[in-house]
């Protein structure tokens, strides 16, 4: 299981040194470089990055702090809340913080946004290296009023002495003065002297969002701007046989047909043009289809059937060593589950725009969960290296796991490759979108309990079937989707299950319940008649389901009110409290 750092509420309680001992999730992918031995452990992506000046600069022009996070935006008030951590820190106005935020040219690359991680990884960070900051431009000062730092007070960045002398931050800064790593032995601010954290905040997206400004990627319009489609195959396994280009071309404010092996696209000076463009494209297409998809209806006998990749003993416990390893079994009851694909079904389709400049950098303007992986990923997939693309996260529609913003992004990058010194704008169509985008799993799920004549359960057996849950770019041009379509078409990386029990397939496969005899097998099936990714939760959700409903099963079956009999199985105090809340 994930090790958490800290959490939301342990975070608020924070008043001393934060010293903390946690895990790099798996799916959280940092750009991680060794760090010694012999360094202090510092609190969360600080432990990565630890120079104070790769998050935090003080702009004398600007009379701002400059904040620069990897963390990014994604409709859940990340950057407000990472703000407000700062400016408490830091002693200045919450307006005077300047966020930067998924610039890969800019800000440290602190991996995915997902999972709950910006709080316990990135606000932590930034709460130690503002503490440190702080500090620093303490002792600065100490020199300059010719006080000791422990009597000098701070408001809104300006230093104040005893003796009414002053001085503020951007006086202060000089030079390389913050170029230097965390030590890890500041304290953060008491509870008590928050002035922002805990406390409501007005983001500051939200009257741009309000009065329809452009905030959004869909929306950008720099001059010059071009627009970009492209023509998706029948199916995934599709190739491109012939297409007619001539006629296309010729076609009103088409400014470029685009074939890369089965990769096709259009560029146009206007919206309009270009859709009618990629139309055309499409009815002059001959396409190599492969009929190997099953039916909706076949989906649940095509998990069971196909051979696993591999199968996992999530949880081996047998009764033979419990009080009833020798009660007989009265009864055995089984059940079958199914969860079909799931679709994120975004209402503001995914969208990016690229441009390759003078300087032979691919700028991205993108709504990526991953900017740095997905940069790396499109840089390898074009050939360039990784110094000349620059992905820059513009918030999007939001997201609960792997969307199409990654692929959008590529899309256009694509497309911008073609004229260079023009921004490329693109957007799917809603078909595409939906079509294409990366589903959630379909899995199966069948369990089976051995009873006493009590209607104890004695044995738990808990068996799943599922496709991946995580295809994302991380770094490897295989998991962007037009990438499998080019002349030389790139291979899509083996997926994994991820980092042990309880992660993707199998996340919440332990039932929480305490059975004597309790086993858990997850079959791993990486072959995928439809593209797979994350979905909010993962396997969660369906696995919750099938337990919870075999409980209610195994109720009915025994005759047992279904409350009683949750609480006759578990043991786990918060757990029974919030089954005896729900029935009340």
């Amino acid at each position: 299981m994930t090790h958490m750092p800290t959490s939301r509420r342990q975070f608020l309680k924070s008043a001393g040194a934060l010293t903390l001992s946690f895990g790099i999730p798996l799916m959280d992918v940092h750009s991680q470089s060794a760090v010694a031995q012999d360094k202090p452990r510092l609190a969360g992506d600080l432990q990565i990055h630890r120079k104070l000046n790769a998050w935090i600069r003080i702009d004398s022009a600007t009379q701002m702090v400059e904040l620069r996070i990897g963390k990014v935006e994604l409709g859940q008030g990340i950057l407000t809340a990472v703000a407000q951590v700062c400016a408490d820190e830091l002693d200045v106005d919450f307006a005077k913080i300047k966020l930067i935020s998924g610039d890969t040219a800019l800000v440290p690359d602190e991996g995915v946004t997902a999972g709950s991680f910006s709080m316990p990884y990135c606000a932590t960070a930034v709460q130690a290296a503002s503490a440190e900051v702080r500090a620093i431009l303490l002792g600065l000062a100490e020199n300059k009023l010719n006080q000791p730092a422990a009597q000098l007070k701070v408001q809104n960045g300006v230093i104040r002495s005893g003796n009414g002398a002053q001085i503020s931050y951007w006086e202060l800064v000089i030079g390389e003065s913050l170029n230097r790593e965390a030590t890890g032995l500041v304290k953060p601010k008491l509870i008590s002297e928050h002035r922002y954290i805990g406390r409501s905040v007005p983001r500051p997206d939200i009257q741009a969002k309000v009065l329809g400004e452009a905030i959004f990627v869909q929306e950008l319009r720099p001059k010059g701007m071009l627009f970009g489609q492209v023509v998706r195959p029948p199916n995934h396994s599709a190739r491109l046989q012939s297409v007619n280009l001539s006629r296309v071309e010729k076609m009103p404010g088409v400014v470029k047909v685009v074939r890369n092996g089965s990769f096709l696209g259009v560029i146009a000076k206007r919206e309009a043009q270009a859709q009618a463009a990629a139309q055309a494209l499409q009815s002059n297409c001959e396409w190599q289809v492969p009929q190997n998809l099953p039916g909706t209806q076949e989906m649940q006998a095509w998990l069971l059937q196909t051979k696993p990749d591999v199968i996992i003993p999530t949880k081996k416990q047998t009764r033979a060593n419990s009080a009833s390893a020798n009660t007989p079994v009265a009864r055995v009851v089984e059940a079958q589950y199914y969860r079909p694909y799931h679709m994120h079904g975004s209402i503001g389709t995914s969208a990016a725009m690229a441009t390759l400049g003078a300087d032979g950098v691919l700028t991205v303007q993108t709504h990526s969960q991953s900017v740095f992986q997905t940069g790396e990923a499109i840089a390898k997939m074009l050939g360039l290296p990784l110094n000349k693309v620059r992905m820059q996260h513009t918030q999007g529609s939001g997201c609960y796991g792997h969307n199409m913003a990654d692929d959008a992004a590529a899309d256009a990058a694509l497309l911008a490759m073609q004229v260079p010194g023009q921004p490329v704008r693109l957007q799917y169509s809603r078909e595409q979108e939906h079509a294409w985008e990366p589903y959630g799993s379909a899995m199966v799920m069948k369990t089976k309990a051995s009873l006493d004549a009590q209607g104890n359960v004695l044995d738990w057996d808990y068996t799943l079937w599922s496709t991946p849950h995580g295809t994302r770019p991380s770094g490897q041009p295989g998991n962007l989707l037009s990438a499998a379509y080019l002349e030389k078409p790139f291979a899509m990386p083996k997926p994994v299950n991820g980092g042990g029990p309880n992660y993707a397939a199998d996340r919440n496969a332990i039932a929480l319940y305490d059975f004597p005899g309790h086993n858990v097998t997850t079959h791993f099936i990486t072959e995928m008649p439809l593209r797979v990714s994350s979905t909010r939760g993962l396997g969660a959700y369906a696995n919750i389901f099938a337990i919870e409903s075999f409980i209610d099963e195994l109720a009915h079956a025994t005759g047992a009110d279904p409350v009683d009999y949750r609480l006759r199985f578990l043991k786990d105090e918060r757990a029974r409290d919030v089954i005896v809340k729900a029935a009340e």
